[in-house]
């Protein structure tokens, strides 16, 4: 029997939101609200998921963490709220659950904690038991995190399965960066959990995923580009496949200038400088380790935003 609680709908497009720092790497807080003015609040997008990789989770502090939930909360109180829980123990991943349910979101989303990497996440036994006990622990729903397989913490079609089925999952944010693996998992897991969502997430996926089947869209590029976004899940919803490739020809410089140099770890950084580019923050820099866009790919960036701004396709607030 499956709790009660309310369950927000994720149907369309969940922005992951971007942090802007002072040149302190303090958090600056006013253009963290003009980014949430940027990609969060226009219509046409759904939700908001905060604390992930693309609002640099795992580099803050708890306070931080807590303080992002609850002055986006207070940003976008009629819009539903995802945290991310970035954790290395599960007993680090109840507690992170349950301050992101009390600093008032929706839904928290289940990265797979660290020591899972050494192979744990080959089989379910682990993965099961580690939602579970999260799940159990808080009363909002949880939605999973799914990896790249070929990163070693992505799960398999029959974990994400038993994953899905536990009581309190909702959806899954899927980022197996494979179409193989993509279209078998929205196969089966729509087949033995109907109820959960699945939202399309993969870097230079978006069209092929939206045409195999989603039930939305999550992306930090959202951050960058929230109309497109929009725009393709509506097309999509329609079974507009022409509608569907004239938003994929506007997204495409916007993708292959965040996502094709390497490293590919940098792709968050390069949207903060693409936002600078626009003027919608001051500071691109990322907390260290993570590294500052080099200059001939952030003079790229701002060349491909300024064209995509000048054609409507990126649009300020």
């Amino acid at each position: 029997m499956r709790k009660t609680m309310k369950t927000p709908n994720l149907t369309g497009l969940t922005v992951a939101t971007l942090l802007p720092y002072r040149d302190d790497f303090s958090i600056d807080w006013d253009d963290y609200a003009r980014v949430l003015d940027h990609c969060v609040t226009p219509d046409g997008v759904t939700a908001a998921l905060v604390n992930g990789h693309a609002g640099e989770g795992g580099l803050l502090t708890v306070e931080e963490r807590r303080q992002v939930v609850e002055r986006t909360r207070a940003h976008i109180p009629n819009k539903p709220l995802l945290a991310g829980i970035i954790a290395t123990s599960t007993v680090d991943a109840i507690a992170e659950a349950k301050m992101a349910e009390a600093a008032g979101a929706d839904c928290a989303v289940l990265f797979p904690p660290g020591p899972l990497g050494g192979g744990a996440s080959a089989t379910s036994r682990a993965p099961v038991a580690y939602v579970q006990a999260v799940s159990q622990a808080i009363n909002i729903p949880v939605s999973l995190f799914q990896y790249p397989i070929t990163s070693g913490y992505g799960y398999s079609t029959e974990t994400l399965c038993e994953l899905a089925a536990i009581d309190g999952v909702i959806a899954i944010k899927e980022g197996s960066d494979t179409m193989l693996a993509y279209d078998e998992n929205w196969r089966a897991v729509k087949k033995a959990s109907p109820h959960v969502s699945i939202l399309a997430s993969n870097y230079n996926w978006f069209l092929p995923q939206m045409a195999v089947g989603a039930d939305g869209i999550l992306s930090g590029l959202g951050s960058l580009a929230p109309h497109l976004f929009a725009e393709l899940w509506l097309a999509a919803a329609a079974g507009d496949l022409a509608g569907m490739r004239a938003v994929n020809d506007r997204l495409y410089p916007i993708v292959r200038a965040i996502y094709g140099p390497s490293p590919l770890i940098d792709m968050h950084t390069r949207m903060k400088a693409g936002l600078k580019a626009l003027g919608v923050i001051r500071n691109a820099s990322p907390r260290p380790p993570m590294m500052p866009t080099q200059d001939g790919i952030a003079e790229n960036i701002a060349t491909v935003v300024e064209a995509a701004r000048k054609a409507g396709n990126i649009r300020l607030s």
